[in-house]
């Protein structure tokens, strides 16, 4: 599973962050779903190998323009590229009405369907060969979700001693147990692929939130998470400024919720456009870091645009330089 960052910044962009936008490639090769489209999303794509012919599915956290800005841009774009299969859109209701004003008002007609489905209704649940997808309900203005992502293609292992005890000969039909089918020998026998085969790792599992202001919301969602990707909008000094319903969340609290469930990874996005790259100047989005740091003990990273990070079948979280 690969995760690249297309924007990192809350609200507005800055020279140097985009607004919220994430890639998740995972399955048949090139294939990758997008989270959130925020405007200018289309432009950081141009600068990766992601291929609007090749996405599998978009996914909106919230209605909120900048997680949602792009979203008649990149359909438009995937549309002039030559795309012609259907593409999934699960998102609040609002976020269709919006495309479809967007689309209609400028004589802009798409060459392929888009089937937009509902993400605020109750246990809500979507997957295709390669991923499960379920959502958590968060904290914010409007109704906002996280997304679950669970891979569903794990690695089976021959149990080769059983095999040869019970006489199924090796070729093609160890194949096709490996694969996970079931299968009927022509002398009658019925072969379980889960009789002859064992899954010897656990599934990876990354929980994408959009905004949210009280992350022990995601509780639940984050059993048998390895990677959390969770807003830190600001510091705890500026989140009790703002006043007793900040929509948003603090580094402080982020890390104090991931360090509590356990988490061994966090990345921590969606920072205000107040923060500085420069630690001449103030405010530094250091101090992002370091209130993080100061509550969780596990491996932290601080997004940064188009930065792409490995979660490996070892459940590793490495950062990615090619």
């Amino acid at each position: 599973m690969h995760i690249t960052f297309l924007g990192t910044s809350a609200g507005t962009p800055t020279k140097a962050r985009n607004v919220s936008a994430l890639a998740l490639q995972y399955g048949k090769p090139r294939a990758w779903y997008l989270v959130d489209c925020g405007e200018g999303t289309q432009h950081r794509l141009l600068m990766t190998r992601h291929s609007l012919l090749q996405l599998q599915a978009i996914f909106i956290t919230h209605v909120h323009g900048d997680h949602t800005f792009g979203l008649p841009g990149v359909l438009a774009s995937a549309s002039m590229s030559g795309r012609t299969a259907p593409l999934s859109v699960i998102a609040p209701p609002g976020v269709q009405r919006f495309v479809e004003a967007a689309l209609g008002n400028t004589d802009s007609a798409l060459s392929y369907p888009v089937h937009f489905l509902d993400s605020e209704q109750p246990s809500f649940h979507w997957q295709d060969d390669a991923l499960a997808v379920s959502t958590a309900p968060l904290s914010h203005r409007v109704p906002c979700h996280a997304f679950v992502f669970t891979e569903k293609r794990l690695e089976r292992q021959l149990d080769r001693d059983r095999l040869n005890a019970d006489g199924v000969p090796a070729g093609p039909v160890w194949g096709e147990l490996q694969r996970g089918h079931d299968l009927v020998l022509l002398d009658g026998r019925t072969l379980r692929a889960d009789d002859y085969t064992r899954i010897e790792r656990v599934p990876r599992r990354i929980v994408v939130a959009g905004d949210n202001d009280t992350p022990d919301l995601l509780a639940n969602a984050c059993e048998g998470a390895q990677l959390l990707i969770h807003e830190a909008t600001y510091t705890q000094a500026v989140a009790d400024r703002v006043g007793p319903l900040p929509q948003h969340s603090s580094a402080a609290q982020v890390a104090r919720f991931a360090e509590q469930a356990g988490l061994p990874h966090l990345a921590l996005t969606h920072f205000s456009a107040r923060y500085q790259a420069n630690p001449a100047l103030q405010p530094y989005i250091g101090e992002l870091e370091a209130e993080a740091r100061a509550h969780y003990h596990g491996n932290l990273v601080m997004a940064k645009d188009l930065d792409t990070y490995e979660l490996t079948p070892n459940l590793s979280l490495t950062k990615r330089n090619d």
